[in-house]
């Protein structure tokens, strides 16, 4: 079993930047790839950006060249560094891990929220 905790979430202006971290805890060894979704209420869930344990990168579209994700090994920690964000960045953000594909865990989201 395998526990996600996201947090860095919170209020920033238009053009500003987060970064939000995610910490694993339990069975670390079955995790070969760590992602974050985001979600905007009454919308489905989607795709931000994702880590294996090799270090093949996967970004969306929308966020490529303004959001990195990362990885700190020996915290168990996954980092999603955003910068210029925009309104529509505006979400709840997941952690997600996984043991092959789609994801199997999921931690309990973080809010970002970017005004104009």
């Amino acid at each position: 079993q395998v526990q996600l905790v996201e947090s860095g979430g919170g209020l920033v202006q238009a053009g500003g930047s987060l970064r939000l971290s995610c910490a694993a805890s339990g069975s670390i060894s079955s995790i070969n790839a760590m992602s974050w979704y985001r979600q905007v209420p009454g919308t489905q869930r989607e795709f931000v950006a994702g880590i294996t344990n090799g270090g093949r990168l996967n970004y969306a579209g929308s966020v490529k060249g303004r959001f990195t994700i990362s990885r700190d090994n020996a915290k168990n920690t996954v980092y999603l560094q955003m910068n210029s964000l925009k309104p529509e960045d505006t979400a709840v953000y997941y952690c997600a891990a996984s043991k092959t594909w789609p994801p199997d865990w999921w931690g309990q989201g973080t809010q970002v929220t970017v005004s104009s």
